[in-house]
């Protein structure tokens, strides 16, 4: 059912460096877990929660988000916004301050998410998800009481409280939100050296917005090889995918796309195979294999390959980017 009051904002701007050399092509929210790349799986969240506004804060290679969800999510009204300088999660979603009115639900671009959106999206709440993490040093941190959020700080070196904030946060006066922006941008105050969304959060609880924390499942992290491989296990067991090929030995959960090629090898658990890929005489497991990646003689394990990648010869263990060509023979 179509929610024509909210609109989302989606920030995807960044360069994912941690992810290089993948993102040195892709733009890490194209990179695939799973069945499809990480953005599909958030717009997909949005549409289930009948959301069917979307503003995308975009930047680094931005033109193959565009191209991507234009080509893929046509139904979908998605706007876009260029931050030309990365300044941090409150700049980004300040830039959509002229476009946005009425509910708004943010939703990190970067970030798998297990959770209800619908619960986010009742009239005259403001919400912010959260889960309890072992180290809260690296998150934004909420403190509650009586039901509602009385401090959030971002990356505190002393928490106390493990409370963090995980990707998804629902206000119901998108213009309270872009007032507090306001006030931080022209404070001048930068968290961590940027403008902290949290600091703008601070702001409007000091002003008497009331915020509700809400727990979900769980949230999966797409920053960095072993989270991204980590989320892709967690997608391919949740949506239990299973692939059959004639005379290759496959241990599900697996995800192979209909165009991949494959002979002569045992595949899984825990692989994703993109479309147009050729595999041979090859022991894959817990690995991400791009489309047009031609594999063959190799004994693969938690390993990301990038596109029309060529690689052979006896390997356990690699992270090699797009277009790139490897022979151990």
């Amino acid at each position: 059912m179509k929610n024509s009051k909210f609109s989302a904002i989606v920030p995807v701007a960044g360069e994912g460096t941690r992810l290089r050399p993948h993102t040195h092509t892709h733009p890490k929210v194209l990179l695939t877990v799973g069945d499809k790349p990480i953005i599909a799986h958030i717009l997909d969240d949005l549409q289930k929660a009948g959301i069917r506004k979307v503003y995308m804060i975009i930047g680094y290679l931005g033109e193959k988000i565009k191209e991507f969800v234009n080509t893929n999510y046509p139904s979908l009204n998605a706007t876009y916004i260029v931050q030309e300088e990365a300044k941090g999660l409150g700049h980004a979603i300040w830039m959509a301050k002229d476009y946005v009115e009425g509910p708004a639900l943010v939703m990190l671009g970067d970030t798998i998410l297990s959770a209800d959106i619908k619960k986010f999206l009742k009239p005259g709440m403001n919400a912010l998800a959260v889960k309890e993490v072992q180290d809260p040093r690296r998150f934004g941190v909420v403190e509650s009481k009586g039901g509602y959020i009385k401090k959030v700080v971002e990356k505190p070196q002393h928490p106390k409280s493990n409370t963090a904030i995980v990707g998804i946060y629902s206000f119901n006066n998108s213009s309270v939100l872009f007032g507090s922006l306001d006030k931080l941008v022209a404070s001048g105050k930068k968290t961590k050296g940027e403008i902290q969304l949290t600091d703008a959060l601070d702001i409007m609880i000091k002003g008497g917005i009331k915020i509700k924390p809400i727990a979900i499942e769980g949230w999966y992290d797409c920053g960095k090889p072993e989270t991204l491989l980590a989320t892709n296990r967690y997608i391919l067991e949740k949506k239990k995918m299973s692939a059959k090929r004639k005379g290759v030995i496959v241990i599900d959960p697996v995800y192979i796309a209909k165009t991949a090629k494959i002979k002569n090898s045992i595949i899984g658990p825990n692989v994703s195979i993109g479309e147009n890929a050729d595999i041979s005489w090859s022991m894959i497991s817990d690995s991400i294999i791009g489309r047009d990646a031609a594999i063959s003689n190799v004994n693969l394990n938690e390993s990301l390959i990038g596109s029309d990648v060529k690689l052979k010869g006896q390997v356990k263990r690699i992270n090699i980017g797009d277009s790139s060509e490897i022979s151990f023979e």
